[in-house]
């Protein structure tokens, strides 16, 4: 098992260009495999990747565009800064294009992130 550092999930975010994702996954898997490691550990990864998007929106300077990176399946992610409605309106501002699913507990993803993944 692997632990990233949290500067390394920053480098990797600022990586993604405009109108490309990635999802927390395929970042983990990245650093798997460059460290020949089974796998990265999840629980940190997502609380580094937050981090590193409240950290882009609080500097103003130098921003990560966190927003680009995805949760499984192409699903927003609501502790990012602003919540699921900035992110929505970042994403959408790039092209891409934002699916509602649930009856209740609605959940917001990416059409066809699949199209969209960018490849580390």
């Amino acid at each position: 098992m692997y632990f990233a550092p949290p500067l390394a999930y920053d480098a990797v975010m600022k990586k993604i260009p405009y109108g490309k994702v990635i999802t927390v996954g395929t970042i983990r898997d990245f650093f798997a495999k460059e460290n020949a490691a089974d796998f990265t550990e999840p629980i940190t990864a997502g609380i580094f990747i937050s981090i590193a998007a409240w950290a882009s929106f609080q500097r103003g300077s130098e921003p990560t565009p966190y927003w680009r990176t995805l949760k499984a399946k192409g699903e927003l992610n609501p502790k990012y800064p602003g919540g699921i409605m900035a992110q929505k309106e970042k994403l959408e501002a790039e092209g891409h294009t934002i699916v509602c699913r649930g009856r209740k507990n609605f959940r917001y993803y990416v059409a066809n992130y699949q199209d969209f993944l960018y490849e580390l």
